[in-house]
């Protein structure tokens, strides 16, 4: 049983507090086979994982967090940016015309900023042929929302909808990687998406954090990485 995060901010996002090396350290640790590296409209942190991922034995699924003019998207399997404030049904055709599928991200979760695709719009974007080829898969479980709420209403859409189940971290912070993961058959990045293409994903959820902690540990974090952030340390 492979086991993937798909995720998973850097440095490279403006409120990520950790650098690509230390990522891949620690996603090895956790015993993850595929991860993603997703951040915040920028695909540069992705593209060095996918350098450095065989020194550390984790396979990397190149990958960006889109903010569309409707909520968040995850883009995965493309190498270069979408731009972002797009209609989310626009920017996943985009992500498709380069090759590339999505998942949606923390669904109808608010708060600190978030913005996350609606229900609706998330069902309205599967009821077009096109763009349900792409839109492959939900965040059944996000490890790291502050929404917990959103957590089971995420659950529950995510029941009736026919695409894939996965759970995901969210990581902001090296001890986050892995706190919600996607189980697949298989262990290779390959194996992973056949698994997401024909919905044989389980969701592994693990204790959920406190919104202090979550907060907190990112706060303390975000100021430790400072010299990180500046590209002095590794």
């Amino acid at each position: 049983m492979g086991l993937a995060d798909l995720h998973i901010h850097s440095i490279y996002s403006y409120d990520g507090t950790a650098s690509v090396p230390a990522v891949l350290r620690r996603a090895k640790e956790q015993g993850l086979d595929v991860i993603a590296i997703t951040d915040h409209d920028e695909i540069a942190g992705s593209l060095k994982a996918m350098e450095l991922a065989s020194t550390y034995g984790v396979e990397v699924i190149p990958g960006i967090e889109i903010t569309t003019a409707d909520g968040d998207l995850l883009a995965f399997n493309i190498t270069e940016k979408v731009p972002a404030g797009l209609p989310v049904q626009e920017t996943i055709l985009r992500v498709g015309a380069l090759g590339g599928f999505c998942i949606a991200p923390h669904p109808m979760a608010g708060g600190m900023g978030m913005k996350s695709l609606s229900a609706m719009s998330i069902i309205k974007a599967l009821k077009n042929p096109h763009v349900a080829k792409i839109l492959i898969g939900i965040e059944a479980h996000n490890g790291t929302s502050i929404d917990r709420i959103s957590n089971q209403s995420a659950r529950l859409l995510a029941k009736q909808l026919p695409i894939a189940k996965v759970g995901n971290s969210d990581a902001h912070i090296l001890s986050a990687i892995g706190l919600g993961a996607t189980e697949f058959q298989g262990s290779t990045a390959a194996d992973l998406i056949d698994a997401l293409q024909n919905r044989a994903t389980k969701v592994r959820r693990q204790k959920e954090w406190t919104a202090f902690r979550i907060l907190g540990m990112w706060a303390v974090n975000y100021v430790g990485s400072a010299f990180t952030r500046l590209g002095w340390v590794s």
